[in-house]
């Protein structure tokens, strides 16, 4: 969930931030620059990596929800693929250019509600089971009583989703179900801190240059070139007066914060909406959703998550960042063959951004392995099933 279930799935703040690019994928390998050369933060359109984007109307019972998607391919199984919390579909748009080169699918990438350019009437409700039946909208909205064969792929919060989705039938012609790097154990166990890891996050930023600057210099992802595209997805320009509890801002990389002001309480109250207006100029780009008041979700998202992915009749792979995030439903389950699992070393919490091309060819394989979709340009499965 960028910074928010970062945190979950480790517990703890990394004692430094990791290294700009050190995802290890090829794709963030071409953005790296020589010694003495400035790199570009520049934001980049979501048009260089999905080929059509469209907004999809859901009819409910308060009235229309629209759902923005990108797409990409024409022929074989759609992956539909769901963000992590406070991310969007535009996290998907390095690993949507590699995958397609490397099986014949179809891709759909959604923002979810509350997320990126999806405007739902009630955009505060993210509950699993809301958001699971907006999946199975989307996709009844999209295909009629007649979809083709899907497989859903979810990062942190969205393979929660996926999950419960997948468990309770909302897409009848399920092929398979991916989660990325998100365990029951690890999530629940963090939940406690996530409010401080919150709190310690700039609330706005100068630019869209200044908020992809902080995403790669703060670890949040390590890939400069998906910073680059999926940032947009993450923040908005300002709307109103900011938190009067004290603006933090990015300021060419480095987190400052105002001192707090000891004076008669009136006097205090004017200085800060004259402040709140100042960083609303000088500052006007903050984050799209506050993940601070999504905390009443956080234990609906992943409690009893590992038993109902284990209990999801279909063939299913689980990519983890490190071993230790298994808990031991999983680590029984893996033992078992109940799912493969792929293990991405040197990446952060966001796999598919920090290693999109590893993440997949581990995709592409498994759709390979299993008949779900033909190879492009004679690829070849490269991960052992684990």
């Amino acid at each position: 969930m960028s910074a928010l279930e970062k945190n979950m799935h480790l517990g703890r703040l990394p004692s430094r931030p990791p290294l700009p690019g050190s995802g290890g994928s090829q794709s963030g390998a071409k953005m790296r620059m020589g010694p003495g050369r400035k790199r570009d933060f520049s934001p980049v359109s979501w048009s260089q990596y999905f080929e059509s984007m469209e907004d999809v109307e859901v009819e409910n019972e308060t009235g229309k929800d629209t759902f923005r998607v990108y797409k990409s391919g024409s022929e074989g199984p759609v992956l539909l693929l769901l963000h992590g919390g406070g991310h969007s579909a535009l996290s998907w748009a390095v690993f949507t250019a590699s995958i397609i080169s490397r099986v014949q699918c179809r891709i759909v990438a959604l923002d979810l509600r509350g997320h990126g350019e999806t405007k739902a009437r009630n955009s505060e409700d993210l509950s699993a089971e809301t958001m699971a039946k907006d999946v199975g909208n989307v996709v009844e909205a999209m295909y009629g009583d007649l979809p083709p064969p899907i497989m859903l792929i979810g990062h942190s919060m969205g393979g929660a989703i996926a999950v419960h989705t997948a468990s309770a039938n909302l897409v009848p012609s399920l092929l398979g179900l991916c989660m990325i790097d998100v365990v029951e154990g690890t999530a629940m166990d963090a939940l406690n801190s996530m409010q401080n890891f919150l709190r310690g996050r700039p609330k706005t930023f100068k630019s869209l240059e200044n908020a992809i600057e902080w995403s790669v210099k703060s670890g949040q992802i390590r890939n400069l070139e998906s910073a680059r595209v999926s940032m947009v997805g993450q923040v908005k320009q300002c709307e109103g007066i900011t938190s009067p509890e004290g603006s933090k801002s990015i300021v060419e990389g480095i987190i400052e914060e105002e001192e707090e002001e000891e004076e008669g309480s009136e006097s205090v109250n004017k200085r800060k909406k004259e402040d709140d207006m100042e960083s609303k100029k000088d500052h006007p780009y903050t984050w799209r959703i506050e993940l601070a008041k999504t905390e009443k979700y956080w234990d609906g998202w992943f409690r009893g998550l590992s038993n109902l992915f284990l209990s999801c009749p279909i063939p299913k792979l689980l990519l983890l960042a490190g071993v230790d995030r298994l808990d031991k439903d999983l680590t029984i389950g893996q033992m078992q063959g109940k799912f493969q699992m792929q293990v991405l070393p040197q990446c952060g919490h966001a796999v598919h951004e920090d290693a999109p091309d590893k993440v997949a060819e581990a995709v592409a394989t498994f759709l390979i392995r299993h008949r779900f979709a033909e190879p492009i340009g004679g690829f070849q499965c490269v991960f052992p099933g684990c």
